[in-house]
C-alpha cells in the first residue's frame, strides 16, 4: 500500500486509505483534508509531485485546483455582501457601467454567481486570458446569450472575471489581492490566486490522463454537452508560468486540501473559524439560496445552482479540471477537500465523491 504522510483522527480512518488505494492505482499524488468544526480531523498527502515521481508530495507541496477557484471567488463575494458593500439584487452595471453594453443591463449579481448571466463562452485568445482589461473589455462587450436568469450554462471561464471586476470596482483591489488581504492571511490558509514567483518550487503540476498528453484539452463530462468553439484550454496552458501568474479567479487558484478545506470551513462554520469571524450566518446561508434547477445548456446535465456554489442535497461545493474538489456539509460543520495533480478523463472520476463518502462514514462514529 502506497505510504500517506500526515494526520487523521481514528474515525476517519476511511479516508488515508482510499487516498492509498488511489495512488496504488497509478494516481500520482494528492492530498485530502477533513475539517470538522474548522479544525482538521484528516490532513493527509501521498505519492509524487512530479510525472516522473521523483519528488515526493510534501506537506507544503500545492497544486492547481481548477474550477474549485469558483467557491473562493464566491466566497470573497459574499464576504463583500455580507458586509453590504455588494447587492446580489443590483445590475453589474452599477458597479461596472460598461457592462451594460449590448442589452446587458439587467443582468444582475447574482446571475453571474449562478451561471444564469448568459455569457458562458470565452472566445478570446489565449493570451488574453492572462490580460485583465483585456479579458473584463472583451466580456462587456458581449450580448448575453439568453434571457439572464431564465436559463444556466456553466461559465468556465468567465464567470471569474464577471465576478473579479465588480470585486475590483468596490474595494479597489483584485480578488488575489482581496484574498489574500481579507481571508488567507487572517486565516493563515496557503491559497493563491495570481501565484508569486517564490512559490514555484512547490507546485505539483498537473499531469495528463494515461491515455493523453499536454495538448489534452478541458471539456464537459456529459456527451450531450455544448461545444464552445472557442479557446480550448490545454494542461500545458495550466502548466504554464504564465497561468500561475495571471489571476483567473474561475480557474488559476493553487492550495493544497489543508487551504482549500480551512477556508471553505469559514461557510461550514456560520462565518468564523478559529476565532476569526468573516462574515455572519446569514451571509453563509446565501450561498445555499437556489438560484437554478434544471439542465445546465453547457454541463448538458442536471444542476442545482446557489450563489456560486453548486448544491448537492445537503451539500455544497464545486470540483475542477483534473480531479481536485471541495464539499460543504453546514449541517455537521463539516469540509471535505482533495487536491491532486493526476488527470483522470471527464465521466470516469469519482475519486472526490469517494473521498467525502469516506469522511462521511468517520463523521457518523464522531456523531455516535
Amino acid at each position: 500500500m502506497a505510504e500517506i504522510q500526515g494526520s487523521y483522527d481514528d474515525l476517519f480512518t476511511a479516508v488515508p486509505e482510499a487516498l492509498a488505494a488511489l495512488l496504488d492505482a497509478g494516481d500520482v499524488g494528492g492530498s485530502v483534508a477533513v475539517f470538522v468544526d474548522g479544525e482538521p480531523v484528516v490532513d493527509v498527502w501521498g505519492g509524487f509531485a512530479d510525472a516522473d515521481r521523483g519528488t515526493p508530495w510534501q506537506r507544503d507541496t500545492i497544486a492547481g485546483v481548477y474550477s474549485v477557484t469558483k467557491t473562493v471567488t464566491a466566497l470573497c463575494a459574499l464576504i463583500l455582501a455580507d458586509r453590504g458593500l455588494l447587492d446580489l439584487d443590483a445590475p453589474v452595471a452599477r458597479y461596472w457601467p460598461e457592462f451594460a453594453a449590448q442589452g446587458k443591463g439587467g443582468v444582475l449579481v447574482r446571475h453571474v454567481l449562478s451561471h444564469t448571466a448568459g455569457l458562458p463562452d470565452w472566445d478570446g485568445t489565449v493570451e488574453e486570458i492572462y490580460d485583465w482589461p483585456a479579458a473584463t473589455a472583451r466580456l462587456a462587450a458581449h450580448a448575453p446569450q439568453w434571457e439572464p436568469g431564465s436559463a444556466a450554462g456553466y461559465h468556465s471561464l468567465t464567470q471569474g472575471y464577471l465576478v473579479g471586476e465588480v470585486v475590483r470596482r468596490i474595494t479597489g483591489r483584485s480578488v488575489g489581492e482581496f484574498l489574500a488581504e481579507e481571508v488567507t492571511g487572517p486565516l493563515g490558509a496557503d491559497f493563491h490566486i495570481g501565484l508569486g514567483e517564490e512559490h514555484d518550487h512547490r507546485v505539483a503540476l498537473a499531469v495528463p490522463p494515461p491515455s493523453q498528453d499536454e495538448d489534452y484539452v478541458a471539456g464537459a463530462a456529459s456527451p450531450t454537452a455544448a461545444v464552445n468553439a472557442g479557446t480550448r484550454l490545454r494542461v500545458r496552458d495550466g502548466n504554464s508560468v504564465a497561468w500561475r501568474r495571471a489571476q483567473i479567479p474561475a480557474a488559476s487558484g493553487f492550495g493544497n486540501a489543508r487551504s482549500v478545506a480551512l477556508v471553505q470551513s469559514v461557510m461550514a462554520c456560520g462565518g468564523t473559524v478559529r476565532g476569526t469571524r468573516l462574515l455572519s450566518q446569514a451571509g453563509c446561508d446565501r450561498a445555499w439560496e437556489e438560484q437554478f434547477n434544471g439542465e445546465d445548456r453547457v454541463l448538458g446535465m442536471q444542476m442545482r445552482w446557489g450563489l456560486g456554489y453548486g448544491l448537492f442535497g445537503t451539500t455544497y461545493g464545486w470540483g475542477g479540471w483534473g480531479g481536485s474538489l471541495v464539499m460543504i456539509e453546514p449541517e455537521a460543520r463539516m469540509t471535505v477537500a482533495y487536491v491532486t495533480n493526476q488527470m483522470r478523463e471527464p465521466g470516469q472520476d469519482t475519486r472526490g465523491l469517494d473521498l467525502v463518502m469516506a469522511a462521511y462514514d468517520g463523521l457518523m462514529g464522531l456523531r455516535a
